[in-house]
């Protein structure tokens, strides 16, 4: 299987980046073929600065952002929620990747899209300084909710898996270490 990381922290000293780590490890040592994207590393303009309206010139990086994503079987996303969503420079790669004509493409005179990513599976991890539960059932998931249906199933990917981490900010070494176990498990398992 293919399978593309894709790290949504903007700081390389986060534990979203230990938790990318321990599931590439899973996944290579089940002979899975994985390719990463570390979004803080790329040089692009975050910005779709003018909608889809006329396109922002293409940066290199999302050009081989878009090849590694058509080559992938699996995506898995990690990133932390914050104020209920993605950190911005994700939220701007997004805008810039999964453009028309690469992940979607709308039909002339409808409501109704094309999807140009079927076939695919994917799994999203988050980190977040509040209960799951409490981020579930208090505040309705939004990130989740974006990420899956609006983003995911938007573009053709049915399959879509969440793992949710947290209270991060208060939490012990025992209750990272765990975790990190279980994402190198899902990783080996290639969930």
């Amino acid at each position: 299987m293919n399978i593309l990381l894709i790290n949504g922290h903007p700081d390389k000293e986060s534990y979203n980046h230990a938790l990318a780590a321990a599931y590439k490890k899973g996944a290579l040592n089940s002979g899975a073929v994985v390719q990463e994207i570390n979004i803080c590393e790329l040089v692009f303009n975050p910005n779709l600065q003018f909608g889809y309206r006329k396109r922002t010139e293409f940066e290199p990086d999302l050009v081989k952002a878009q090849e590694s994503i058509k080559w992938a079987d699996h995506l898995v996303w990690i990133y932390p929620v914050w104020w209920g969503s993605v950190p911005a420079i994700m939220k701007g790669f997004l805008d810039r990747v999964l453009l028309p004509g690469f992940a979607f493409k709308k039909r002339e005179d409808s409501v109704w899209w094309d999807k140009y990513l079927t076939g695919k599976t994917s799994r999203i991890i988050c980190t977040m300084d509040q209960p799951t539960w409490y981020y579930r059932w208090l505040n309705g998931r939004p990130s989740h909710i974006a990420m899956k249906r609006l983003t995911m199933n938007f573009v053709g990917i049915k399959k879509v898996r969440i793992t949710s981490i947290g209270p991060i900010r208060l939490s012990k070494e025992r209750f990272r270490t765990k975790w990190l176990s279980k994402v190198e498990k899902l990783g080996f398992e290639q969930k």
